[in-house]
């Protein structure tokens, strides 16, 4: 029964539109962490059970994966826990995610300013820009998003789903931005 529950969820969120937070265009796979993890746990992959994302078993890529399959699901409350549980909640990748979660929610002035926090820990961190000028975009500020993709662009950033997927939201496809 969880096998197809799995096989279920990852067909019904396998739909790109909805994909956040990588350079992977993959959408993460759906695991216990979405599916069957309290609030705050996420899966201990070795033992195949939910804990606390506070584990000293975890490090703070275990939970940036954690938190993204959480927000790619949805379960933003759940992603923020997994956020506070960090070594390091200061992490540009962390910051970043807290403003796209703020986004998702619909507080545009917390996301901005999370998406610069993420920035002046990490100016060369592309998925913020991105996710940045989609909010600018929202907001209805093009020429601003336009900076930010041109900046995507100036550090290498070109041929990244980042790019692509600012590029796409200016351009009008929603369907794009996330």
């Amino acid at each position: 029964m969880r096998r197809f529950t799995l096989m279920a969820c990852t067909a019904l969120l396998a739909n790109p539109a909805f994909a956040v937070g990588s350079e992977d265009e993959t959408p993460p796979t759906p695991t216990d962490t979405t599916l069957a993890c309290e609030d705050g746990q996420i899966l201990d992959e070795k033992t195949e059970t939910c804990v606390d994302a506070d584990q000293q078993s975890f490090n703070d890529d275990d939970r940036y994966r954690a938190v993204r399959e959480l927000a790619y699901a949805g379960a933003y409350d759940r992603a923020l826990k997994v956020i506070k549980a960090a070594d390091n909640p200061t992490d540009a990748r962390f910051l970043n995610y807290r403003g796209f979660i703020l986004r998702q929610t619909g507080d545009m002035g917390g996301a901005m300013a999370f998406y610069t926090a993420a920035l002046r820990s990490d100016p060369d961190y592309i998925l913020a820009r991105s996710y940045m000028g989609m909010g600018l975009v929202q907001m209805g500020h093009v020429l601003a998003a336009k900076a930010q993709l041109q900046s995507i662009a100036d550090r290498g950033g070109e041929q990244t789903w980042a790019y692509r997927a600012l590029s796409d939201a200016i351009n009008g496809n929603t369907q794009a931005s996330y």
